[in-house]
């Protein structure tokens, strides 16, 4: 059990009950592994299905690649407006549906344009996920572990992609060395091997659909929609009944003279909202624009353009995943006590100065390992800092009567921003060239330093009421 102390941030005293506090948040983070591992499967997958319906343009892979950002975007959308209306639950479980369905459907796609549109509609289930996971753990965590918890998303969704990394190079380890792309086109590895890639999905969708079943709704869902008994009774499960009581008071306070029941989009655009509105869009769409994702989704060509063969990139791919791993428990460890402020400041610092000595490199013609370390020395120093960091950010800024719009709004600029990453960084690559891009990206990650330096207030061990009382009231 852990015993909460009285602090200035929080006046809610409580021994917890953390294997249910973390059971269920571990079910809801399985989301975060499914948007990992099927948002990071496609890397792999890509040197493969390109032979097999033969892109040749950049425009093409670029589509092939970026077009799931679509059906993430509505995803994200659609959750926002209807987790506030049926909850966080149930739209969670749709989401495991449509990872389990996609995933074989991508798998038996047989052209281009069936392929794009199974891709498509999976990236609904990863806008879904992705928008509603870390809410719903922030709305369930007590304040003193709630970075941390949120955070397991963030472990979830690295563990996804360290999976998909790790089977797909499982999957074509037999690859032969300097293999042509006739040979690749017509062997089981072209035909078959990245079909398994996407099907194998289908298998932890299936344990999350049915975790999903079994875990309680938002308490402050519940208590927003006039279900206070059964929010009562899942807050005594987690921290006795005088916490529970404290809790409800406490969100029913800040929902006291508001129109819970119809939130509209444009309610996002009151004065006093629109600030930490704002504050959640930049930062969402600067944990893109920093451009890590462009070396998950385009390691092929980064790793290509270092000097190394198609199989040794697939296991330094297997590599960044297992960095990645690594350095968010680094993040688990911190978050809830450094603080948030500290871990965006040093991850926006570090990933300019490694992007800057990235270009310096390529434009140098530096080759191999000096290159693979760069890459993996970026990738931890996001994933510790900006990847989880901004996830409990944006999860615990918003006011609880508007939380599910205007998470969605954020979590939609993040997938724009992503969408725009993604289907740029080959026409980038083309006229900037390697070093030029990674310049362009060290820039963008200098703005973003200035931003949290000047606009980001500190989080750590303030409940969500707490926090909504200073940045709104």
């Amino acid at each position: 059990m852990f015993t909460a102390t009285q602090t200035e941030t929080s006046t809610l005293k409580a021994e917890y009950n953390l294997g249910y506090v973390w059971l269920i948040s571990i079910v809801a983070a399985m989301g975060g592994l499914l948007f990992g591992w099927d948002w990071v499967v496609i890397g792999g997958a890509k040197p493969f299905f390109q032979r097999y319906f033969q892109l040749t343009s950049e425009a093409q892979i670029g589509w092939a690649n970026s077009c799931a950002l679509i059906g993430c975007l509505v995803g994200a959308l659609a959750g926002g407006a209807l987790s506030d209306k049926i909850g966080r639950k149930r739209l969670l479980i749709v989401a495991a549906l449509l990872f389990a369905i996609t995933s074989l459907g991508n798998a038996l796609a047989n052209n281009f344009t069936i392929f794009i549109a199974w891709r498509m509609l999976g990236g609904v289930a990863i806008g879904l996920a992705s928008n509603l996971s870390p809410m719903y753990i922030a709305e369930v965590a007590p304040a003193q572990i709630r970075g941390k918890l949120v955070s397991i998303n963030q472990l979830t969704i690295v563990i996804g992609i360290l999976l998909a990394q790790y089977i797909n190079w499982f999957l074509v380890r037999d690859l032969p060395q300097g293999a042509t792309d006739d040979f690749i086109r017509n062997s089981w590895f072209g035909q078959q091997g990245w079909r398994w890639m996407f099907g194998l999905t289908a298998a932890p969708s299936l344990l999350f659909f049915i975790g999903m079943l079994l875990v309680p709704e938002s308490p402050r869902w519940l208590t927003k929609n006039g279900k206070s008994n059964r929010a009562r009774g899942i807050l005594t499960k987690i921290g006795g009944e005088p916490y529970a009581h404290a809790a409800i008071a406490d969100i029913e306070s800040t929902l006291a003279s508001e129109e819970v029941q119809r939130v509209r989009f444009a309610d996002l655009l009151e004065p006093r909202m629109r600030k930490v509105l704002v504050l959640g869009v930049v930062l969402a769409v600067f944990q893109q624009w920093c451009g890590i994702n462009v070396i998950f989704n385009y390691a092929e060509e980064i790793f290509r353009a270092a000097g190394y063969d198609i199989s040794t990139v697939l296991k330094n791919i297997a590599w960044t995943g297992s960095v990645n791993l690594v350095f968010t428990f680094v993040a688990l460890g911190v978050v809830d006590r450094g603080g948030r402020r500290p871990l965006m400041l040093f991850g926006s610092a570090a990933l300019a100065i490694i992007y800057i000595a990235l270009g310096f490199c390529y434009s140098g013609g530096v080759k191999g390992l000096p290159m693979l370390l760069l890459v993996l020395a970026a990738i931890a120093c996001y994933s510790m800092s900006l990847a989880p960091v901004a996830w409990v950010v944006i999860s615990e800024i918003f006011p609880n009567r508007i939380r599910g719009a205007a998470m969605s709004v954020a979590v939609s600029s993040l997938w724009i921003a992503c969408f725009i990453l993604t289907y740029t960084f080959p026409i980038l690559n083309a006229k900037l060239g390697s070093a030029g891009t990674f310049w362009l990206y060290a820039a963008i990650c200098v703005g973003g330093f200035i931003f949290i330096k000047l606009k980001l207030p500190e989080t750590k061990g303030k409940t969500l009421e707490q926090i909504e009382r200073e940045l709104v009231d």
